[in-house]
């Protein structure tokens, strides 16, 4: 298609990784280190510049730049710096510094208070440590501690305080690498927060297609828990298959007009990409809520699901909401098997309620 090949990236645990080794190599040999070559999950060998090696008594500093590739995150170009001390000790030991998270709820794969370095990362730089140790017949112990300058304020951009980590950025990475444009990366952020809200106690969580419609979600749903609310994004039935896995028994799906269109017909990815809005079918809606036949006319040719909104609106049609909110919950129900609640609220934009439907199976 003329399209050029992205770049690919490197998770905040390979750079994590590639540091420690250069800080460990520095601090055993005495020799500041430009580079440092490590082996990824992936299977693959990569050479990463190292941006300063500095060398103390007893510890040795190393800083690689987090590089997203083409597809870049809140973390991209943030320094990711390992320091290496010697220890009384024999083995190795690796903690958060400046900038990196805390975990403070239940649910992630780190326990409650200890530092937010997922399995797969510390388990890379545990490995490289060790590699370099028996590499130069070291015996002594080390600590390894991981921080990030600026990392609480990048934290900031990312959902891990709703998660439960708090102070900085979590050291992730399954495979070593950043996939530009991947959604596998999405998905895995909204198990992760289904798992949290699973480990607090919830049983009934609000799914919302943005920020915008999850601000409005959290006004109607003031009595919920934060760790409730979870961004799905354009993954809609991705997300209700998941809040079922899980053992949730009400879901509310909270949105506006333009991607609800979508839900309402059966489309679970709702992308803008991923299928156009069928007017006709907001058209036969609006037929079933008793909108006159001009009405119905102007619907066909409207441009926007949001121009629908506001041709009902003045129109005084609530009715017509009502009945678009329950076809996204027939719809989701038919995406799961059944099995849940499923609740679906619309929104206009600027916050304005337009309706809402619940329904437990297709017959109630």
């Amino acid at each position: 298609m003329g399209e050029k090949q992205l770049r690919e990236g490197y998770t905040t645990g390979a750079c994590a990784t590639a540091a420690t080794k250069a800080a460990l190599t520095a601090l055993i040999t005495g020799i500041p280190q430009a580079e440092a070559k490590i082996y990824l999950p992936i299977g693959r060998w990569v050479t990463f510049s190292v941006e300063r090696c500095d060398i103390q008594a007893d510890s040795a500093t190393a800083v690689v730049m987090k590089d997203g590739g083409d597809d870049p995150d809140a973390t991209h170009g943030a320094s990711i710096v390992a320091t290496v001390s010697w220890t009384d000790g024999t083995g190795v030991e690796l903690d958060g510094g400046e900038g990196v998270g805390r975990v403070t709820k239940p649910g992630l794969p780190v326990p409650i208070g200890e530092a937010a370095i997922n399995p797969v990362p510390r388990k890379m730089m545990m490995e490289v440590a060790h590699q370099i140790l028996e590499q130069y017949g070291i015996e002594r112990g080390v600590r390894i501690v991981i921080s990030v300058p600026g990392g609480a304020e990048i934290a900031k951009k990312t959902l891990n305080a709703r998660l439960g980590i708090i102070g900085g950025i979590s050291i992730l990475g399954t495979r070593g690498i950043v996939v530009p444009f991947s959604t596998s990366a999405y998905r895995a952020s909204i198990v992760r927060a289904i798992q949290v809200a699973k480990a607090t106690g919830c049983e009934h969580v609000v799914i919302t297609t943005g920020g915008r419609s999850e601000k409005y979600a959290m006004k109607q749903y003031a009595h919920l828990p934060e760790e409730a609310f979870i961004e799905m994004g354009d993954f809609v039935g991705f997300t209700l298959k998941q809040c079922k896995k899980h053992g949730m028994k009400t879901v509310s799906m909270v949105g506006m007009m333009g991607k609800f269109s979508k839900v309402a017909q059966g489309i679970m990815m709702v992308h803008s990409k991923s299928a156009p809005v069928d007017f006709h079918f907001l058209a036969a809606i609006a037929e079933e809520a008793g909108a006159s036949s001009e009405l119905i006319h102007s619907l066909r040719e409207a441009n926007t699901a949001s121009q629908v909104g506001d041709l009902m609106q003045e129109a005084g049609n609530t009715l017509f909401f009502e009945k678009l909110c329950d076809y996204c919950c027939l719809a989701a129900l038919k995406e799961v098997g059944g099995g849940l609640v499923i609740e679906t609220t619309l929104y206009t934009l600027s916050g304005q309620f337009l309706g809402k439907a619940v329904r437990k199976d297709a017959t109630d």
